[in-house]
């Protein structure tokens, strides 16, 4: 008797399991990867702190593949990935999302069925591609100087922008594919930023502020609404404060036409106030640096060796540091024999806006009439272009 009440408890048990199974929603994405035996492929959540992985299979000959997961209650974002190749999904309720592709191609050519999110993903996602291309050749073209390049990147960016607000994100600005357009990225110089710039740009930030109003309304107590809508909020208030500064005068648009470089005015280790357009008739070296960051002494030893051998000949380094740390800076420079100067904003330093610096370390060339010469990811050979500069 009390082995058949121990058996009907167990059943209850596993009744409730079983039910609790069926009644769960959840997601279903499938396919198959082909030429891609033995590959591990990873089913990843996109989650707002970088990737985390959900699930893998290693793929067999036939390369088929099915992950499952509990269907979220706004929209999430995940990816398929082997190795460096990724395709990307959106899951909004109970989609049963299918894929089909080959490796290694898979992130530039597939087949999704059962989502027009994804599908419209997979359009942004080529046309990211294409925009990258277009980039890549503007940068490897030899013919151009600096500021044509710089020209023609912009406005290769804003062409892209403009499609993809007016086709993709105020046409539905509560979709996931909305979403994603607002985080997609390209590659400028060896750098990553973002397509659209919600930090200082107004008319990305009011992109964002779209889609972070719609978020609100259709997805009021989704963390990536809430995400959205904190980072809409701090770009409106970056802008202001850039307007402001612009309506005072601090970024003087008259010194831009008659140096050729923005001014940058900054103390030194000894609290004097450094200005960059005060090197004029020096080819100077313009480098925004972190004496914090992974190699720093190396690339200080590198940048020794340069100054040792063509300062006498009129060569100069003006070093902005972005460290948080001012008291770190100030010994890191005391034995330097170039121009330190130190930016209390640090990574939201104005300057390294204006210059566009997305990343550090990131050098400018500058010629003796203050003029903009080239960007460190065109300068293939420093020495000889510090010479070159140096003999005109």
């Amino acid at each position: 008797m009390k082995t058949n009440k121990v058996l009907s408890a167990v059943l209850i048990v596993l009744a409730a399991l079983a039910l609790a199974s069926c009644t769960g929603k959840k997601f279903h994405v499938s396919g198959v990867i082909t030429d891609a035996k033995d590959s591990l492929l990873y089913f990843e959540n996109m989650s707002l702190n970088g990737p985390v992985t959900v699930d893998s299979v290693k793929l067999d000959k036939d390369g088929s593949f099915s992950f499952d997961g509990k269907a979220p209650d706004a929209p999430e974002y995940y990816r398929l990935r082997i190795a460096r190749q990724i395709i990307n999904i959106a899951v909004d309720s109970t989609e049963n999302i299918s894929v089909k592709a080959s490796y290694p191609t898979m992130s530039a050519q597939y087949e999704v069925k059962g989502s027009d999110d994804c599908s419209k993903m997979k359009e942004l996602a080529q046309m990211q591609l294409g925009l990258q291309a277009s980039i890549n050749a503007i940068q490897q073209n030899p013919n151009l100087s600096y500021d044509q390049v710089d020209a023609a990147i912009q406005q290769t960016l804003a062409s892209y922008k403009d499609k993809v607000k007016r086709q993709y994100i105020f046409t539905a600005p509560m979709k996931a594919y909305a979403y994603f357009a607002l985080f997609q990225t390209v590659n400028v110089g060896n750098q990553t930023v973002l397509i659209f710039d919600p930090r200082s740009k107004k008319e990305d930030v009011q992109v964002f502020a779209a889609v972070a109003t719609s978020w609100d309304t259709y997805y009021p107590k989704s963390e990536r609404g809430a995400n959205l809508h904190n980072i809409a909020l701090q770009g409106m208030k970056n802008v202001r404060i850039i307007q402001a500064e612009q309506a005072q005068g601090q970024i003087d648009a008259s010194k831009v036409q008659t140096t050729g470089v923005l001014e940058i005015a900054l103390p030194d280790r000894e609290g004097n106030i450094r200005r960059l357009t005060q090197l004029k008739g020096k080819v100077v070296m313009l480098d925004f640096h972190m004496f914090a960051a992974k190699g720093s002494t190396e690339r200080i030893m590198h940048l020794r060796d340069l100054y040792n051998k063509y300062h006498a000949q009129g060569f100069e380094i003006y070093q902005v540091s972005l460290d948080t740390d001012e008291h770190f800076w100030k010994e890191s420079v005391a034995a330097l024999p170039w121009i330190c100067v130190h930016d209390s904003d640090g990574p939201n330093s104005q300057f390294a806006s204006q210059y566009n610096v997305q990343t550090v370390p990131t050098f400018f060339l500058i010629d003796r009439n203050n003029v903009l010469q080239k960007r460190d990811v065109q300068v293939k050979d420093l020495d000889a272009e510090i010479k070159s500069l140096l003999a005109k």
